[in-house]
């Protein structure tokens, strides 16, 4: 069942959109050569623990997966194209770094992603990030009354089509609100005008993530929860909250 928030109940999803969008900007600050994922993490849960909010993902174990996530933020690197577990590896001038956290304050959920550089950037990473970046705002344009779930994946998929880059349609959108995944999957790619129809009061989190080889298959490491691509190619995520309202998309994971 898709639940539909009232106004308030958006108000408190935002307050902790707000704590997830800090955080995110508070990991990108300190990243940099030599600084370790495990470092990155630590400067995440801060920033949840002085707020008040509680880590969406530490200790999270879907049916997928072997073990609990041990972090409050995936940190996934270069080939690592999704939910890298944060370790003991240091970042290098050049690495592709992609950061998600999700958190709730009061019951009430958020969730967020980003990807940038460390240090030098790679001319063909920054390409990746403006074409992920670009699927994304395409995906939340699409997110208004009337229109369905099948026209948030086409807008995101014809963004990466157009780019030529690699996607995977296993993982994609969710539906948010007490819980982090709730329903509907949104998919990141398909035909528009198919799937549920939208209506204002709908929360859902939009996230296209891309990888610069043509494949769409992916290896897990021994970790049980990082996600590789399997031609090697490095990886990049950008991703939002956002509620539907009567005047358009509404991004709840803003500063």
């Amino acid at each position: 069942m898709v639940e539909l928030k009232t106004p308030a109940e958006i108000e408190r999803m935002r307050a902790a959109g707000r704590v997830v969008a800090t955080a995110l900007h508070t990991v990108k600050k300190h990243a940099a050569a030599g600084v370790s994922l495990r470092e990155l993490d630590e400067v995440a849960r801060d920033v949840l623990r002085s707020a008040g909010a509680v880590s969406l993902f530490d200790g999270y174990q879907p049916g997928f997966a072997t073990s609990p996530f041990s972090g409050v933020i995936c940190t996934s690197v270069n080939d690592a194209v999704l939910h890298g577990l944060p370790n003991d590896l240091c970042l290098t001038d050049g690495d592709l770094l992609n950061v998600d956290c999700g958190a709730s304050i009061d019951g009430w959920c958020a969730d967020s992603a980003i990807s940038f550089c460390v240090g030098t950037p790679r001319t063909e990473d920054l390409e990746l990030i403006a074409t992920t970046e670009s699927a994304l705002a395409a995906g939340i344009a699409a997110a208004v009354p009337g229109n369905r779930i099948g026209d948030i994946g086409a807008a995101i998929g014809r963004i990466g089509t157009d780019a030529g880059v690699g996607t995977n349609l296993d993982f994609g959108g969710h539906g948010i609100g007490r819980r982090m995944h709730q329903e509907p999957h949104i998919p990141n790619g398909g035909r528009g005008g198919r799937g549920l129809k939208l209506q204002a009061g709908q929360v859902f989190a939009i996230e296209p993530w891309f990888w610069t080889g043509p494949g769409s298959t992916y290896l897990i490491d021994n970790d049980g929860w990082t996600l590789r691509s399997a031609d090697r190619t490095r990886g990049a995520h950008a991703e939002h909250t956002v509620a539907i309202t009567p005047d358009g998309p509404d991004i709840l994971t803003l500063p």
